[in-house]
């Protein structure tokens, strides 16, 4: 007999995790969690992370830094929420009709209708490939709670986050050899050493 798991087996391990993972009953870490998953917590981070880039770089590569990263999130979001989630159907835990009433929920809020790949994840983790160690500590920790934001407030499991952070990551080290490779292209500039 085959010991391997089928996929029914991982799909149970995975809403199992969810509902140990999801929710706490606490009106603090709800409110927090609210927060911490808003796209009004983008707006800081992304001024920041601006600001980062035209402080430190020159103009033309300033902007083609914003390019990547525009193309980078335009990416990951289209292939999670216009590609995957209507490929895969799988609903969200908020919306499984198996499970979705134990699943607690936020502000009555329970996501569009599948979750399988997270757009969250795979824009949040995308953006990653940076130089300077404390920037990329901070990047990965607001990554990582914006994800699990989602498995609290019940409108995705795990393997949706899992699974939207491996394509993130991909997405993003794709758009980073694109990026070295248009910079190398235009701004390099070889120093000719006269014989």
């Amino acid at each position: 007999r085959d010991r391997s798991m089928d996929i029914q087996q991982y799909i149970a391990a995975d809403k199992e995790l969810l509902l140990n993972l999801n929710g706490s009953q606490s009106l603090f870490w709800d409110g927090f969690m609210w927060v911490a998953t808003s796209t009004i917590v983008w707006v800081p981070v992304a001024a920041m992370l601006l600001y980062i880039i035209i402080k430190n770089n020159k103009i033309q590569e300033a902007l083609l830094t914003i390019i990547m990263i525009a193309l980078v999130i335009t990416l990951a979001d289209q292939i999670a929420s216009g590609l995957c989630k209507p490929f895969f159907a799988r609903f969200r835990p908020t919306q499984d009709p198996n499970i979705m009433y134990m699943v607690d929920i936020v502000n009555e809020y329970r996501g569009g209708q599948f979750g399988f790949i997270s757009s969250h994840a795979a824009n949040t983790f995308a953006d990653l490939r940076i130089k300077r160690k404390s920037l990329t500590f901070m990047l990965l920790f607001w990554a990582v709670l914006n994800s699990y934001s989602r498995i609290y407030l019940g409108v995705h499991y795990p393997g949706d986050i899992l699974f939207g952070t491996i394509e993130g990551c991909f997405i993003g080290y794709l758009i980073y050899l694109l990026y070295k490779f248009i910079q190398k292209k235009i701004f390099y500039k070889p120093r000719c050493i006269s014989n």
